[in-house]
């Protein structure tokens, strides 16, 4: 496999910052990884990354290790009982196209997180959410490299961690795993998931004559599609902010003072709240600090309206979650991971 020195990585991530990486190489079997393990112990690196689609991701500066931008690719139906499919599916896949190949088989359960963007890869890393949805209800297993070790290991879902956003592959100890496939498992017995209530509004507005899997999917598609920017034509990663989580306590005083606060009870008396709804009563939907902004139809996504730096978008970020902060005293956490 090719090592590049000082590669370029505009078009590999989707706020399309301008970014140089000190060595690049591309992944596209465990071979390769074999490869690069063997070449990190010959020459060493400052540190190393991995890139799927770069949709969760923003580069301050440059980075001045070895990214190795993942591709392995490959999907198996590789087990089918009675009551379900197992489905084997390589860390470079495109999610979306994984989506679509499956309901073209036959085969639901992913659809309320299509149009999500990034690789099967990255799914359990941030544990990818919407519409109700997360990806670690689907997933039986996930394939690793330990590049520390040469390994290949199976974690199951126990394993992994599984939490809003997060799993053990986040965490500063694990970043020796390198995730190279991911297996889930679909009951054959479909049942749609259509609580999240803007999918049921639109739904509801088609007036489906039988709901079918497809139809949840081009509902989803077409919700994010009005809500999110394209990052082809404007660059952003999606939702920028985690959706906070608060004691009772905490939730109760902003209640008083805040009666349409968007909330979401949890076990142990706990709330999640909309974080674009704080971004928003803070004041800030459509907010713009020259080349970068609030995404007027999205107050959780930023993006980048032409030619901004990472430090320019990680300083509205920061102007963002400290004036959420002064108005309601909660704190917002990033959901990009920041480099």
């Amino acid at each position: 496999m090719e090592f590049l020195k000082d590669a370029d990585l505009r078009k590999l991530n989707t706020f399309g910052v301008n970014a140089r990486a000190a060595y690049f190489a591309e992944v596209k079997s465990i071979d390769d990884l074999i490869a690069v393990r063997e070449e990190m112990l010959k020459n060493p690196v400052e540190s190393f990354m991995v890139l799927g689609g770069g949709s969760n991701v923003l580069f301050k500066e440059d980075y001045p290790g070895l990214v190795l931008r993942m591709m392995i690719p490959g999907m198996d139906i590789f087990h089918e009982d009675a009551d379900s499919y197992v489905v084997k599916a390589g860390a470079g896949e495109v999610w979306h196209s994984f989506i679509v190949r499956l309901l073209d088989a036959g085969i639901a359960g992913l659809e309320n997180l299509a149009l999500i963007p990034g690789t099967v890869g990255a799914a359990p890393i941030q544990n990818i959410g919407a519409y109700g949805a997360e990806a670690a209800e689907r997933i039986e297993s996930v394939e690793v490299f330990d590049i520390n070790s040469g390994e290949i290991l199976e974690l199951t879902t126990e394993e992994c961690d599984f939490g809003y956003r997060s799993s053990i592959f986040k965490k500063k100890e694990n970043h020796h795993l390198i995730i190279t496939g991911v297996t889930f498992r679909f009951p054959k017995k479909w049942q749609p998931n259509i609580g999240y209530k803007a999918l049921a509004e639109e739904i509801e507005i088609n007036r489906f004559p039988e709901l079918r899997p497809e139809d949840v999917f081009s509902c989803v598609v077409a919700l994010r599609r009005r809500k999110l920017p394209d990052p082809s034509k404007v660059g952003n990663a999606g939702s920028f902010f985690k959706n906070p989580t608060v004691e009772r306590d905490l939730f109760s005083k902003l209640l008083r003072t805040n009666p349409s606060v968007v909330s979401y009870p949890l076990a142990g008396g706990k709330y999640k709240l909309s974080a674009a709804w704080l971004i928003e009563q803070a004041g800030l939907r459509g907010y713009r600090m020259g080349d970068v902004g609030v995404w007027e139809k999205q107050p959780l996504v930023l993006v980048n309206y032409g030619h901004a730096t990472g430090e320019d978008i990680y300083a509205l970020a920061q102007d963002v979650r400290l004036r959420v902060k002064n108005c309601f005293s909660i704190k917002l956490e990033p959901e990009v991971n920041i480099i």
